[in-house]
């Protein structure tokens, strides 16, 4: 997303080109597109020219939105959300921490968007 931020003001990048700029495996890039374009984060367009784009601006779209998308939500625990997954939840010593610990987490994450990240970077 942040490759998509940096390079693609109002065209399109193909997945390869973010494959190798970010060296990350282009079958792993393919999968992660899905779910950030079905969620409308992304735009993709086919043929020559083709390729993905930030559905909205970098400055629209926070790191929080990106990771409780792909990592299924702003749990850090599989008990924090959902305590019957766990027979210790109800006695459990620390859940409530990992309660708080998600909170503080996309708390900040979701304060900081794709362009905080690039202004940073200059």
């Amino acid at each position: 997303m942040l490759d998509l931020a940096e390079h693609a003001e109002n065209q399109f990048v193909q997945l390869k080109d973010v494959s190798k700029r970010q060296e990350i495996s282009l079958k792993y890039l393919e999968q992660i597109v899905i779910p950030l374009k079905r969620a409308k984060y992304l735009v993709s367009a086919r043929g020559a020219g083709g390729g993905y784009r930030l559905a909205r601006a970098p400055e629209e779209i926070t790191v929080g939105e990106i990771v409780a998308l792909l990592e299924g939500g702003k749990s850090i625990a599989r008990c924090d959300t959902k305590p019957e997954v766990c027979d210790r939840a109800p006695s459990c010593l620390t859940r409530n921490l990992w309660v708080q610990t998600g909170e503080a987490l996309f708390e900040k994450l979701n304060s900081v968007t794709l362009s905080d990240l690039i202004k940073r970077k200059e």
